[in-house]
């Protein structure tokens, strides 16, 4: 089953073309790499499914469901969610809050119930509850629940922005550049959660420019270059494809 499809998705800027009639069927819980050199469009092309940036023409869908034109809330509600390049986090703010803010479009009681404190929403903040800490047991911060983000090392805060994208129970989730300035290690333990999230069901689509992640986990990669889709396959193909070569190498 394809779970996201773009229908000759373009984004122009003026005179200049971001991404420029890109197509692609992703499948259900799969791992898909996008790739390509530095103003390719791989942000451009996250930003228009996640309703960020309006298309300037092309269709995608969710499950077989229009998105494009949606605002980013409703995308989110849809089942789509994502982690942006640079860390977004409330800094201020506890580990296990930052999870838990993520969680407001499934609560049903509203305002007054939550100033009252009445037993629905009190079942709903336990419920909320329950699952944040889940979401942080899964990217390895349970125990730091109560520590303020802002105190946490540079890949820590890039896995609790994994937990708090989770929150929001998404079917298909974008991580834009997530090993992003981390060190071997860290970079594969977040290898471990992406393949984690994939046996729990989850379809994981990453802008990655480390190779050894995109050819270590991807069963799908996708090659931009000047917004044009080059390339798509099995890693071991896409590693060989002249085109990819010359993107990357300049010859």
């Amino acid at each position: 089953m394809y779970l996201l499809e773009g229908r000759g998705l373009s984004k122009h800027f003026g005179g200049i073309r971001a991404i420029e009639d890109v197509s692609f069927r992703i499948q259900e819980r799969s791992i898909v790499s996008i790739i390509g050199p530095n103003g390719a469009g791989k942000t451009t092309l996250f930003n228009c499914l996640t309703g960020i940036t309006r298309l300037t023409k092309g269709v995608a869908y969710l499950s077989d469901r229009k998105i494009t034109g949606l605002p980013p809330y409703e995308i989110v509600r849809l089942g789509m969610a994502r982690t942006f390049q640079n860390i977004r986090l409330f800094k201020e703010m506890s580990v296990l809050d930052n999870v838990l803010v993520s969680q407001h479009l499934k609560i049903k009681t509203g305002l007054i119930d939550a100033v009252m404190r009445n037993r629905g929403f009190l079942s709903e903040e336990r419920t909320a509850r329950e699952k944040a800490l889940e979401y942080l047991d899964l990217v390895g911060l349970r125990d730091l629940g109560p520590v303020p983000s802002f105190s946490l090392p540079y890949g820590e805060q890039r896995r609790l922005e994994i937990a708090r994208a989770l929150a929001t129970d998404p079917a298909v989730l974008l991580l834009d550049e997530p090993t992003a300035g981390m060190n071997p290690q860290e970079t594969s333990e977040i290898m471990k959660i992406i393949m984690r999230l994939q046996k729990m069901g989850k379809t994981i689509i990453l802008i990655e420019h480390d190779m050894k992640v995109v050819m270590g986990i991807s069963e799908t990669v996708i090659v931009l270059d000047h917004g044009v889709k080059i390339a798509e396959g099995p890693p071991e193909m896409i590693k060989n494809e002249p085109m990819v070569i010359k993107a990357y190498l300049g010859r």
